[in-house]
């Protein structure tokens, strides 16, 4: 007995520790592109990935606190959803089938003009979170009024966030006109630059509801910060219409003649471009966020994924939000964006499940600045992961992991969630948030919308 113990204790000696072992038969780490790991094992300390290895030499090298030890799964990189409006979880299906113009003037901003407030943000936000997470998503890129109510709720909850600066010329219950929101977006960006999980970015509306002096004025306070910049951009044909009798150009042009253009700009949706306008967006290194389900339900028209893509655009992928989707389902995302794009270029290989979920991965990080800490499973980087289970009918046989995740998984199939190494989703369980009181209180905000 006592010769036994010796030899588990020097056993055990030998072998290292860690936080969290995460073992499944496949991994997917999108870096390199198109690899697939094969009964592999991720080790976690101190909330970054320390090794990727085989999981017989894993079980052999380390102790751990915490393990996921999985025999059906397939474990890719958090999901990133590059646009959001996330509060707007409380409007979900409040006014459907209508073009943005009506959708927006008659009916969504008249409602937020009513009950936009720091409860409401607050209260949609969490009902977001819930929703994003148990899709796989552990971070998303917000747009909204209140954000530090948006950046405060996510860092209380643990989930990872950009949170937009907003800027409009409009006065709302948040800010009053463009200087107002911008030193409002100031000093959340002092109280939260510093928060790991929070990152504040520039997020003026759209061109058509700020001026130029505004969007002068944030270009020039985003490059001394070195900030993204986060807007709606050629969303629809009206827009240009628009922007060509006021302006005398289209928005693209008017943003490079203002010197917003450049590698920091985030431009969502671009469902109205020229083949001069995709060189140049090439060319000055401008980031797109494809909302294909939002753009579709809408009818605001396709982004042209496959010609941007061909000319090395980053493109990462948005559920826009829940009032216009109407939800933040990101594999649901995934797959119209696969198929949108076949079709409008006529090109079954265009727009491959790899790509797509590259897209949904690594490309948002790069579009938000973010690639050095989130997006792919590499060692030094954040433990960032979301568990699919493979085993279900839905997505039986599998011959094509990729394709299994990106054209018959549903988010119903993702199980196990991890934010900085933090487990968020437990066997679809929600740890951070009580489920029944998100249900309540969304409930709470129908009828009292509803009386409206």
């Amino acid at each position: 007995m006592i010769s036994l113990s010796i030899s588990i204790l020097k056993k055990l000696f030998k072998m290292h520790q860690v936080d969290t072992l995460i073992s499944a038969p496949y991994i997917i780490p999108v870096i390199p592109k198109g690899k697939i790991l094969h009964e592999h094992s991720i080790a976690v300390s101190k909330n970054l990935i320390t090794d990727i290895l085989p999981t017989s030499v894993a079980k052999k090298k380390y102790n751990y606190i915490n393990s996921f030890d999985s025999k059906d799964h397939v474990v890719i990189p958090g999901l990133i959803n590059a646009h959001t409006h996330a509060a707007m979880s409380l409007l979900r299906g409040f006014a459907s089938d209508m073009p943005l113009e009506k959708w927006l003037n008659e009916h969504i901003w008249p409602a937020e003009k009513k009950w936009v407030s720091e409860e409401f943000v607050k209260d949609g936000v969490e009902l977001a979170i819930g929703e994003m997470l148990r899709t796989g998503v552990t971070c998303f890129n917000d747009m909204y009024f209140f954000p530090e109510v948006t950046a405060h709720v996510a860092s209380k909850i643990g989930m990872r966030a950009c949170v937009g600066m907003i800027v409009m010329e409009f006065p709302s219950s948040y800010a009053k006109n463009s200087d107002e929101y911008i030193a409002k977006g100031i000093s959340m960006y002092d109280e939260y630059k510093n928060q790991g999980l929070i990152t504040p970015i520039f997020a003026p509306h759209a061109p058509y509801t700020v001026s130029d002096t505004s969007l002068e004025k944030i270009a020039t306070i985003a490059q001394e910060l070195e900030l993204p910049i986060h807007i709606h951009l050629h969303e629809t044909e009206n827009e240009i219409k628009e922007s060509i009798e006021k302006h005398g150009c289209r928005p693209f042009e008017r943003l490079v003649r203002i010197g917003l253009v450049s590698p920091q700009l985030i431009c969502v949706h671009m469902t109205q471009l020229t083949q001069q306008e995709i060189k140049e967006v090439s060319e000055k290194k401008v980031k797109i966020v494809h909302c294909p389900e939002s753009n579709m339900k809408l009818a605001s028209g396709i982004c042209p994924v496959a010609d941007l893509a061909a000319k090395k655009v980053n493109i990462a992928l948005g559920t826009d939000s829940p009032a216009s989707n109407d939800d933040h389902d990101m594999l649901s995302e995934m797959k119209t964006a696969a198929l949108l794009s076949k079709i409008v270029s006529r090109k079954p290989e265009a727009t491959t499940s790899t790509d797509v979920i590259e897209m949904a991965t690594i490309n948002g990080a790069k579009a938000l600045g973010l690639e050095k800490v989130i997006g792919s499973i590499e060692i030094d980087k954040s433990a960032d992961f979301a568990a699919i289970k493979l085993s279900e009918i839905e997505t039986l046989p599998c011959y094509d992991i990729a394709s299994q995740i990106v054209h018959s998984a549903t988010r119903s199939q993702v199980t196990d969630v991890w934010i900085a190494g933090e487990k968020m989703l437990n066997d679809r369980k929600l740890l951070p948030l009580d489920e029944l009181s998100l249900k309540e209180t969304a409930q709470k905000w129908k009828k009292k919308i509803k009386k409206d």
